[in-house]
């Protein structure tokens, strides 16, 4: 869902690189959202940094969508999911520049994540949509932008932005090098979609 602004495959590489888990940790941002059996999106998942760790949170009950606009990072995902024998647990889709391809999953999605990818959205509100479509009743959407690319006042136009869509701010994690907000779907706030 992005246009212009797409991360370069290279950047794909250094987000990948274990050496990040010392600043961002998977499991420690994710463990305390995300529990066994659940059904999770990972928005802008490249090459999987997020994606592998969910599935082995979520287990053989649960499942993980893995949703990218690159191709190349698709097929390195998939490549790492078959090494590390997720194949089962995680799921891959193409999205496009204006539509995340989720439509068939509505109301089905208990967690979703957007790490470092809603700066390069051009409709932002469309983008949120979307995912709250997606969610359950009371589903979450863990959103962490970098700070090098988004300014705070920005981020603050981006959770008005999810609320006006019926999101609840549910807290802001500290996450290293981000500004993160956990939202929840709320359909009694919501307007109409």
């Amino acid at each position: 869902m992005a246009e212009e602004h797409v991360c370069p495959i290279w950047v794909g590489y250094l987000l990948a690189s274990p050496l990040r888990k010392m600043a961002q940790n998977p499991d420690k941002i994710l463990s305390k959202h995300v529990k066994p059996g659940m059904k999770v999106i990972d928005i802008g998942c490249a090459m999987g940094f997020f994606s592998l760790p969910l599935a082995r949170i979520v287990g053989t009950d649960g499942s993980v969508i893995c949703i990218d606009l690159q191709e190349k990072m698709i097929k390195m995902l998939k490549k790492k999911v078959d090494k590390a024998k997720l194949a089962d647990i995680i799921e891959t889709r193409m999205c496009t520049s204006d539509s995340l391809q989720i439509n068939d999953l509505s109301g089905q999605i208990d967690f979703a994540l957007a790490f470092a990818v809603v700066h390069e959205v051009q409709n932002k509100a469309k983008f949120l949509t979307e995912i709250y479509r997606a969610l359950q009743q009371d589903g979450k959407l863990l959103i962490a932008e970098p700070k090098g690319h988004v300014s705070k006042e920005n981020f603050g136009r981006l959770i008005e932005t999810a609320q006006n869509i019926g999101f609840e701010i549910i807290e802001h994690p500290v996450i290293k090098r981000s500004h993160a907000v956990l939202l929840q779907k709320n359909n009694r706030n919501s307007m109409k979609l």
